[in-house]
């Protein structure tokens, strides 16, 4: 009989979601990296909405940051108690967003939620105030129904994750881990599949190395006269795939179950044909199984680059954009992974499975400070792509996913 009214009462409050939708995506959460004001008025926003909603435990967490008005990041925790108030289920979403991009390939505004054919557009819809809304509208179902959850369930609205999460999530890990605690069921909705199968426990290593390569610029037509650098650089792009070979273990818990070394961002070098360029810079996206260090990939890379410098007679300089070695994995048998494999099979019918991805999420930050998180939610993958979207569908019966999880005892 309660899990029938958690249920019935998420289901009523979709026009309620959708609501809550439109109004947050105009207030602009940009971080000032990309230009933004940060997320204070979305977050005076969200703690205001909390409170009407019969929220009264509401704390803010600010990081300073002098680089916002106010100089302070905000980071929100919601929390309404449970039968049993020795344990939390967190729910943990991020307020700040990505820019929109190129305007001419969007369909509709950006920032201005439009819905349409079951779905919501707009910059941030998916990422990640789906997963946000999906755990407001179940904590809004307990409280509607006068119903405690079996533990305390919590709502983590942090900022700063599209930039490096110093001033969200790593700034709680840092000065208010007390917040959580190793009996904890941490959920973040911050990636997932179409059809609700996977269950993110663990993340692979990434490096993003920088390359720069140092010729000597001279006319075309006399080669002989200089180093052509940019000829240098493409012979040692095509080495890098000697890496595969050297660092080829194989993990199925991941897709892809391998390490992988890709050449990516090209800069410009010289703005004419005519030109033997003397600088070239590229870039290397290593996505490494957590069996290997950080620290032996970049050996064999330095060592790819010192031949390449004795063939061509080059110089190259390495440096790293991003390095971050694989935080421990959340066990498989965790209990916030059985949770959730319970809860999405009664809720989509499916049997979801726990996998490894190659991208970061900030589960990484849990995971390092020692605490179980399992990444899980119901999306398209449209993050950061124009003509974001939600589906309606999903947000609800996500909501009903954290809603079940919270009547288990």
């Amino acid at each position: 009989m309660i899990e029938e009214r958690i249920m019935n009462r998420i289901g009523n409050l979709e026009t309620e979601a959708v609501n809550l939708m439109t109004k947050l995506i105009p207030i602009n959460s940009l971080g000032p990296l990309n230009d933004g004001p940060g997320e204070m008025k979305k977050a005076d926003f969200l703690k205001t909405y909390l409170q009407e909603m019969g929220v009264t435990d509401i704390t803010n967490y600010p990081a300073p940051d002098p680089s916002v008005e106010g100089g302070s990041r905000p980071n929100l925790v919601a929390k309404i108690p449970g039968k049993n108030t020795e344990k939390t289920i967190w729910i943990l979403a991020h307020t700040d967003i990505v820019p929109a991009g190129d305007l001419s390939k969007w369909d509709t505004e950006p920032f201005e939620a439009v819905v349409k054919e079951g779905r919501i557009y707009g910059r941030g819809t998916e990422d990640n105030h789906q997963g946000m809304l999906s755990g407001i509208i179940a904590m809004r179902a307990f409280l509607e129904e006068g119903i405690q959850p079996e533990y305390n369930l919590a709502l983590a609205l942090v900022a700063d994750e599209e930039t490096g999460s110093a001033f969200g999530l790593q700034y709680l890990a840092d000065n208010h881990s007390d917040l959580f605690s190793k009996d904890d069921l941490i959920v973040v909705p911050d990636a997932g599949e179409p059809d609700s199968s996977m269950i993110e426990v663990a993340e692979k290593s990434i490096i993003w190395v920088k390359v720069k390569t140092l010729g000597q610029q001279v006319h075309a037509s006399t080669p002989d006269r200089g180093i052509n650098a940019y000829k240098a650089a493409a012979w040692l792009t095509v080495q890098f795939e000697k890496l595969h070979d050297l660092f080829n273990a194989n993990d199925p818990v991941f897709d892809p179950p391998i390490s992988t070394f890709e050449p990516t961002k090209k800069e410009a070098n010289v703005p004419n044909i005519n030109t033997l360029p003397g600088e070239d810079v590229f870039y290397l996206d290593c996505r490494i199984l957590p069996v290997y260090e950080i620290k032996y990939v970049m050996a064999e890379i330095r060592k790819m680059a010192d031949e390449t410098e004795a063939k061509y007679g080059v110089k190259i300089e390495l440096s790293t954009e991003q390095e971050e070695q694989a935080a421990p994995a959340t066990p498989v048998d965790a209990p916030v992974v059985k949770a959730l494999e319970k809860a999405v099979k009664e809720v989509y019918g499916i049997d979801a499975k726990p996998m490894g991805i190659g991208g970061g999420t900030v589960a990484a930050i849990f995971r390092r400070a020692g605490f179980n998180a399992a990444v899980w939610s119901t999306l398209d993958d449209l993050a950061h792509q124009p003509n974001e979207y939600c589906k309606i569908s999903n947000m609800m019966n996500d909501a009903k996913v954290f809603g079940r999880i919270c009547l288990q005892k």
